[in-house]
C-alpha cells in the first residue's frame, strides 16, 4: 500500500507564498493536491500524471505551479500571491490510471496523505 508523506504549509498574509511537498512510498500514475475548507466539500487544486501532464483549477491558475518529480515519487505545489479563499487543509492525494487523472472525483485515488493546514490572512 503506497503512503503519502505530507510537509509545509503553515500561515502566511494574503499574497504570500507557501511550498507544499508530498513524498509517496511508491509509484502511482495520479497524483494530486485537494484541499478541503471547513463546511466545504474536497476540491482538487492540481492534478499530475505520471506522464508529465498537469492541470489546475481554474482559480489557481498563475498562481500555483506543480511540479512532479517521477523518479522520487514527489509531488509539490509552490503556492503564490495567495489569498484568504486559499485557506484550506490540503491533501495530497494518489491513485491509478483511469483514463485520465480527475481533478473533481475524489474517490478515483486510493490513496491520501493526512494533510496540511493553509491558512491565508487578510
Amino acid at each position: 500500500q503506497v503512503q503519502l508523506v505530507e510537509s509545509g504549509g503553515g500561515a502566511v498574509e494574503a499574497g504570500g507564498s507557501l511550498r507544499l511537498s508530498c513524498v509517496a512510498s511508491g509509484s502511482r500514475y495520479c497524483m494530486a493536491w485537494f484541499r478541503q475548507a471547513p463546511g466545504k466539500e474536497r476540491e482538487g487544486v492540481a492534478v499530475a500524471g505520471e506522464d508529465g501532464r498537469i492541470f489546475y483549477k481554474e482559480s489557481v491558475k498563475g498562481r500555483f505551479l506543480a511540479s512532479r518529480d517521477n523518479a522520487k515519487n514527489t509531488l509539490n505545489l509552490e503556492m503564490n500571491r495567495l489569498k484568504p479563499e486559499d485557506t484550506a487543509r490540503y491533501y495530497c492525494a494518489a491513485g491509478p490510471w483511469r483514463g485520465y487523472c480527475s481533478m473533481t472525483q475524489v474517490d478515483a485515488y486510493t490513496t491520501w496523505g493526512q494533510g496540511t493546514q493553509v491558512t491565508v490572512s487578510s
